[in-house]
């Protein structure tokens, strides 16, 4: 493995910490990890009419999808610079008004895509800018995804009791 900035190892060989928050966000959205599912395995097989589905008032699984991508988007708004959220809305944006599979993909692909900014942010910080609020920041933005990972799960295993 080429050696970036964000693996790099003291003479020590002890990860950075900005390699450690990055592996953080990975293990959380889409890397293997010891907690079980991440953010995308929580939502992997699922389509769009399960997405959709509510159980009482609890948030839909697309809801949850878009309340993360969201979230990982304001935190790269803290770590470089303010852009507007591309859908509608803030903290739970609204799921679109046509609800069918190619929708529901562009708004997985939107997650996945604001993630990979989201690593590319952290990767370009300059260390002076890793100070204790941004790495809570990060860490964070790694837990949330966990966090919904689990309420994805539990959403799937009620609708499949339904």
């Amino acid at each position: 493995m080429r050696r970036t900035a964000a693996t790099k190892r003291d003479p020590r060989g002890v990860r950075s910490a900005r390699a450690v928050l990055i592996e953080a966000l990975r293990t959380a959205f889409d890397r293997r990890s010891w907690h079980g599912a991440n953010l995308l395995g929580s939502i992997r097989s699922v389509h769009a009419t399960t997405a959709t589905q509510r159980i009482g008032r609890r948030k839909t699984i697309w809801e949850q999808v878009l309340h993360a991508a969201y979230w990982k988007h304001v935190v790269i708004n803290k770590l470089a610079g303010t852009t507007r959220f591309p859908r509608r809305g803030s903290n739970w944006p609204a799921m679109p008004q046509q609800r069918n599979e190619a929708a529901w993909r562009a708004d997985v692909e939107l997650l996945k895509s604001t993630h990979r900014r989201l690593l590319e942010a952290v990767a370009a910080l300059p260390d002076k800018r890793l100070d204790e609020k941004t790495r809570w920041l990060i860490q964070g933005g790694a837990a949330h995804d966990v966090y919904h990972a689990g309420q994805i799960k539990l959403l799937r295993k009620l609708l499949s009791a339904k």
